[in-house]
């Protein structure tokens, strides 16, 4: 009696868990399409790809756009208990690490952008110029990179050499097998959560006393900079929150299984998934110039569907005028 509702519980438990990758494949797919669009959308005129924060803003769309489809990927392929060489998993952890805090990072990027062009508007032109945007990209990529080659370094200090022609099921997790390792990588999440949430913070002070001394058409900008600051501080919040949810999943899966299969859900959806998707909200939605190169792109779009569409008609005139013709 006990093996059949073992079985039935496991029969249950797997249709959960693939009805949630069903839902997640929905929800990344709507988030995927929306990222190319926004970066057709910056491809598509070239003041966007000359200013600083438009091109922080394509690193992001594209390092989301990364995270989602791998990040996916690694989630089916967990699902359904598909084993991979270890190596293989490294060039995949590599990636989705970088991606992981290429966002966050660049968000501060950002935000550092924002309080230059509002608190030290006459050498905005000269600290982010296209030349100084090259360097800052070199920079996101460098920091962002850091804590994946230290979690690694400490895997494979650790590690035999025989675990790389393994085959396992590729997750994070493997990464840190011992106690002191997953305590050496959260102080190194931490520490870069502690250095970012402190740039936001500044900016943040230092935007507010400007808009609090500015007047006008000056005040509305000042203010508008100061809402797109609290958005970013609130995207990079659930970007790092992310850090501490293996943690607390660690501690449920102890308690209850189907209780850490939801809350690891629940955590992928909110602070993986979610994140990505606010980034068309702050400049896809608020940012007047890119809204109005949206709906640009999305007026030639209709447009060469409708014309498309006279093409074919005249085509199909053409075909029944001259057999017509021929038939005469």
């Amino acid at each position: 009696m006990s093996d059949n509702a073992s079985v039935a519980g496991g029969v249950s438990l797997q249709a959960r868990i693939y009805k949630q990758i069903i839902i997640t494949q929905f929800i990344v797919s709507i988030f995927f399409m929306i990222n190319l669009l926004l970066i057709a959308t910056v491809f598509s005129n070239q003041v966007f790809l000359s200013t600083m924060r438009y091109i922080l803003f394509l690193i992001t769309l594209v390092s989301d756009s990364v995270f989602l489809i791998l990040s996916d990927l690694l989630l089916i392929l967990y699902s359904i208990y598909f084993t991979m060489q270890v190596s293989l998993c490294i060039i995949f952890y590599l990636i989705v690490c970088q991606c992981m805090f290429v966002t966050p990072v660049t968000l501060t990027a950002m935000t550092l952008e924002r309080y230059v062009a509002i608190c030290l508007p006459l050498r905005h032109p000269e600290l982010c110029s296209l030349h100084n945007t090259q360097k800052c990209i070199l920079i996101i990529l460098t920091v962002s990179s850091v804590p994946c080659f230290i979690i690694l370094s400490t895997f494979i200090a650790a590690a035999s050499s025989s675990v790389y022609t393994q085959h396992k099921l590729c997750s994070m997790e493997m990464f840190v097998p011992l106690p002191w390792q997953n305590h050496f990588k959260f102080a190194v999440y931490q520490f870069y959560f502690f250095i970012m949430s402190i740039t936001i913070t500044f900016s943040y002070v230092k935007i507010m006393k400007v808009a609090k001394a500015a007047s006008g058409e000056n005040k509305k900008s000042t203010w508008k900079g100061l809402s797109t600051v609290i958005l970013h501080a609130f995207q990079l919040l659930l970007c790092l929150i992310q850090l501490w949810c293996p943690f607390i999943e660690s501690a449920i899966i102890k308690i209850d299984l189907l209780l850490y299969i939801n809350v690891r859900y629940f955590n992928y959806v909110t602070f993986i998934l979610a994140p990505r998707c606010l980034s068309p909200l702050i400049y896809g939605l608020r940012d007047e110039k890119f809204l109005n190169a949206l709906q640009y792109l999305q007026q030639l779009f209709e447009c060469g569907e409708y014309l498309k569409c006279l093409d074919r008609a005249s085509r199909l005139c053409y075909d029944v005028v001259g057999n017509h013709n021929q038939h005469f």
